[in-house]
């Protein structure tokens, strides 16, 4: 039996079984292994107040949901949807403070911003919306700074571990 014939293989399997391995820990990495205590710190502060501003969010939209746009067709149940998902994201970015929790906080918020401003100039879901609506610009401004200091702090976590 030719051993060097096996042995390409057996490496090529150990990558193949070792990729998901390496993806949750790329997925999972926060700031509690950073080397630079400034890093942790900056990394903490941005990840509390982008939750903090998710949860802002989350609670505007819950607003309205019960204010009146419970009744819309399609758009009443993703503004609950969004609610809840932006809370409950919010507290486990506070809790776990994970690259997959700063990436999904991140494009939680500019997503619902951009689902607002969809709205606002094209229509969405044959609903149009305007931004003289109570919190319409509020709710722009927390959503695209939650998503630029989510976005900041998991950019330190994966930069820093990098080098």
């Amino acid at each position: 039996m030719n051993r060097t014939s096996a042995m390409p293989r057996l490496q090529a399997t150990a990558q193949r079984e070792s990729f998901p391995r390496r993806a949750a820990r790329f997925l999972l990495r926060g700031p509690d292994r950073l080397t630079s205590p400034v890093a942790r710190w900056a990394v903490t502060l941005l990840a509390v107040a982008g939750a903090a501003l998710l949860v802002w969010s989350g609670v505007i939209h819950l607003q309205l949901w019960s204010d009146g746009y419970r009744g819309i067709s399609v758009i009443g149940p993703l503004f609950l949807i969004q609610g809840i998902a932006s809370i409950v994201l919010g507290v486990a970015l506070v809790v776990f403070r994970r690259v997959v929790l700063l990436a999904a906080g991140a494009v939680l918020a500019a997503g619902t911003a951009v689902g607002l401003l969809l709205s606002v100039y094209v229509g969405l879901f044959g609903y149009v919306e305007s931004l003289a609506v109570p919190d319409a610009r509020t709710s722009l401004v927390v959503e695209f700074t939650s998503a630029a200091v989510l976005a900041a702090a998991a950019a330190i976590v994966l930069a820093a571990r990098r080098s």
